[in-house]
């Protein structure tokens, strides 16, 4: 009985802390100039919220290049993004809507 109400805690708290942890917010951005080999995608941004960055334009990475595979120059996405061991990096995608 103890290990049950042991696995449950341990389930909700689990639980609990991801409903915390609160969701990024996406940018918007026009997508320049997309480099599939090198897994790199130039976009020209509005804010970056997490980052703290203000609207510009500049080269991301992509750890998951999957997410460059229905991207094109001058299409209008919203994105998010990290920065991951020195490096801004792209980590999700969606066409934004018309």
């Amino acid at each position: 009985m103890n290990k049950l109400i042991t696995a449950t805690l341990i389930a909700l708290s689990s639980t609990l802390a991801m409903a915390q942890t609160p969701a990024k917010e996406m940018a918007d951005a026009e997508v320049r100039k997309v480099d599939r080999d090198a897994k790199k995608v130039t976009l020209k941004h509005g804010p970056i919220k997490n980052l703290d960055m203000p609207g510009m334009t500049m080269v991301f990475q992509v750890r998951d290049a999957t997410l460059l595979d229905n991207l094109a120059a001058g299409d209008k996405i919203k994105f998010t993004a990290e920065q991951q061991q020195g490096a801004y990096v792209v980590t999700g995608v969606e066409k934004a809507k018309p």
